[in-house]
């Protein structure tokens, strides 16, 4: 089976040495069951006397005589045939003849054959022939078995790198987009390993090793293998799982094993996915520093710059997670350049587009740039994913060419949730659409011009029963102390819908909530945007404690502190949700409306709730018209509203998009 792997080509041919092996033991068997003693078989037994005297009598028709000799004497055996009646039976017999009773039976036997002299030792070799080579062939098969056994204990350390060259990696840098800039900075190993003479002549010499960092999918995988592609030099692929082994030693040992191989193809380029499953910060751990883990990585820090590493070898290694790196690992002469590889803006996501979009078949109304500004947040991953989902969305709907209309509709999919036709009551739709009218009016009203209402529905969307969606319309790279503030209003505002209209609270805003109180403790804990508490860090940031850390680190805020950050996010909550509250209320015959219109046509166009705020009605036609399955009205009366599981007590659903705005 590793032979398979290895070699490909192998699998399926057939192996000879097998092929003649089965054959002997089918030859041994046969010679076994059916290679029986001289004289043996089925008739009469007559000693040697008898069969004189039946010769005599004329009898005996016919006989075949066999000589073993051992010891100086001859011993014989006789079979043949002797007629009783009419009809002739077989007969054998063996023991000692004199010369006398020999020619006795030679001269009154008619059909008499003399047989070649044979040993008795080489009767009994051939008899134990069949037997010798079966033992022998179990034998062959036990060694090689345990061989085998004894190579693969040995295949433990070796390494697990897959050498790629240029015809194995097709990907070049053509096929990489939206990361021109990282593109840039590994393209200049690229040029060192196919022009060297340029960089050493002014002194310079190419970074030992170049880390690739950034959120998942944003290519930094996809930029290796354009590396890969582009080089002219042996490209050695491994993950940093491969190490980790759970036996003590072979992680270390299959990292000298990938350096060794490497040396003898220098120069070139090792690629280490996922590198901080192996090169985790030491002694973080509550297990102590001796582990398997630890004694990989130091066999890699060896390895990248110690006494024993040379020219000739860059490595490339790819994470999302720097911030748990061992600081050793980080230093110039190891990892001499960090490369970030950032999520795409409106130029890159446009390329990224263009890219993907080669394997489809577009409508010619399609604008790629629109679709790139209706994406913000998008990766790269998530842009070819988009299209992928466009291009089933189309096929869904009979279509042979992808349109805008299945991008738009995609692209709801994947941010939101697909929608689904659940059975809601009239007490779940309305408090439902006094909910989603509250997010709506509110996010309308202090709009500032970052963060425009997209959507408003009552269709369930993934866990939810309700959703209002909002679009940025602009790469957002930070927020200030207004925006975050209108991000909490927003949030309120859909139990202040509830409240105000109901006169009852439910679960369905507990993902709100929870977003709110988020946003307001990063304020004040990280942003330094209390007024009390000044721009002052309070707390770590436990996102990237490890376990080890987090049990033994020490509280750096003293009781009094504590309950001051306490108060300062209530009152930042408390008033935001005040704010929301009025807002509601000056707008209630409008909130009113929507509501209706979210419950006959439950899906509202941001256009729409805007029209209703501006003119009191709607004037834009709205897309479509859909009609829930409603339940029977039983026992609606005390029913709170909200999402299924929010009911059950399962879960919440997301609470906020990939702006960090809430898209409950």
């Amino acid at each position: 089976m590793d032979e398979e792997k290895k070699n490909p080509e192998k699998k399926g041919r057939i192996d000879f040495k097998v092929l003649l092996m089965w054959i002997a033991i089918i030859c041994a068997l046969g010679m076994l069951l059916f290679n029986t003693p001289q004289g043996e078989g089925e008739g009469t037994d007559f000693t040697i006397q008898e069969v004189i005297a039946q010769a005599r009598n004329g009898a005996i028709t016919e006989a075949e005589i066999a000589s073993d000799k051992f010891g100086g004497e001859s011993y014989y055996n006789i079979s043949g045939k002797f007629k009783i009646g009419d009809k002739p039976k077989k007969f054998h017999a063996a023991g000692r003849l004199s010369d006398d009773d020999y020619t006795t039976l030679r001269n009154n036997i008619s059909s008499f054959k003399e047989l070649k002299s044979d040993s008795l030792w080489s009767n009994v070799l051939l008899g134990a022939l069949p037997t010798l080579i079966v033992f022998a062939l179990i034998a062959f098969f036990i060694f090689r078995m345990f061989r085998r056994t004894q190579a693969g204990q040995m295949e433990f350390g070796k390494s697990r790198a897959r050498l790629l060259d240029k015809e194995s990696s097709k990907i070049t840098f053509a096929d990489v987009a939206g990361c021109d800039e990282a593109k840039e900075e590994v393209s200049e190993v690229v040029d060192f390993l196919k022009d060297s003479k340029k960089f050493s002549e002014i002194g310079g010499q190419i970074p030992k090793g170049i880390l690739l960092v950034g959120p998942p999918g944003t290519g930094k995988t996809l930029l290796a293998k354009a590396v890969a592609g582009e080089a002219d030099v042996p490209f050695f692929s491994i993950s940093g799982s491969d190490f980790v082994e759970l036996f003590v030693g072979i992680g270390a040992s299959r990292v000298r094993d990938t350096f060794d191989q490497a040396r003898k193809s220098a120069p070139c380029i090792i690629f280490i996915d996922e590198i901080d499953a192996v090169g985790r910060a030491r002694g973080k751990g509550i297990g102590g520093g001796n582990d398997e883990r630890e004694q990989t990585l130091n066999s890699l820090l060896v390895e990248m710059d110690g006494f024993e590493s040379k020219e000739g070898i860059i490595v490339m290694a790819a994470t999302n997670r720097p911030d748990v790196l061992d600081s050793a690992l980080l230093r110039p002469g190891r990892f001499d350049r960090q490369v970030y590889v950032d999520l795409p803006d409106i130029k890159g996501r446009t390329e990224i587009l263009r890219v993907h979009a080669k394997k489809f078949k577009m409508a010619p109304e399609v604008s790629l740039e629109d679709v790139a500004k209706t994406t913000t947040g998008f990766s790269g991953a998530e842009l070819a994913n988009l299209l992928n989902e466009s291009a089933l969305t189309a096929v869904r709907a009979g279509k042979t060419t992808i349109d805008m209309t299945s991008i738009g509709e995609a692209r709801d999919k994947i941010a939101y949730g697909r929608e689904r036709h659940r059975m809601l009551n009239e007490y779940d739709r309305k408090s439902t659409a006094y909910h989603e009218a509250g997010h709506a009016i509110v996010q309308v009203c202090i709009d500032d011009g970052d963060m425009p209402l997209h959507k408003l529905t009552i269709v369930p969307r993934g866990n939810a029963l309700g959703m209002a969606m909002f679009r940025p319309e602009k790469d957002t790279l930070g927020y200030s102390k207004d925006q975050l503030e209108n991000q909490i209003c927003t949030s309120m505002a859909g139990r202040v819908g509830e409240a105000v209209f109901t006169k009852t609270i439910s679960t369905g805003a507990s993902s709100d909530i929870e977003n709110a109180t988020k946003i307001a403790r990063r304020m004040v804990c990280e942003w330094g945007m209390s007024e009390k508490l000044g721009p002052v860090a309070y707390g770590e940031n436990a996102q990237n404690l490890f376990l080890g850390a987090e049990i033994s680190k020490t509280q750096n805020m003293s009781e009094a502190t504590l309950q001051a950050v306490d108060n300062e996010i209530r009152e930042i909550v408390t008033q935001q949700y005040r704010r929301a509250e009025k807002i509601i209320t000056e707008h209630a015959e409008a909130h009113r409306k929507i509501v209706d219109a979210l419950l006959e046509y439950e899906t509202l166009d941001g256009i729409h709730v805007k029209e209703i705020l501006d003119f009191g009605e709607i004037r834009t036609p709205v897309g479509y018209t859909r009609i829930s399955i409603e339940a029977p009205e039983t026992g609606t009366e005390n029913k709170p509203a909200g999402t299924l599981e929010q009911i059950a007590g399962a879960g919440t659903p997301p609470q906020t998009s990939d702006a960090g705005t809430p898209n409950e």
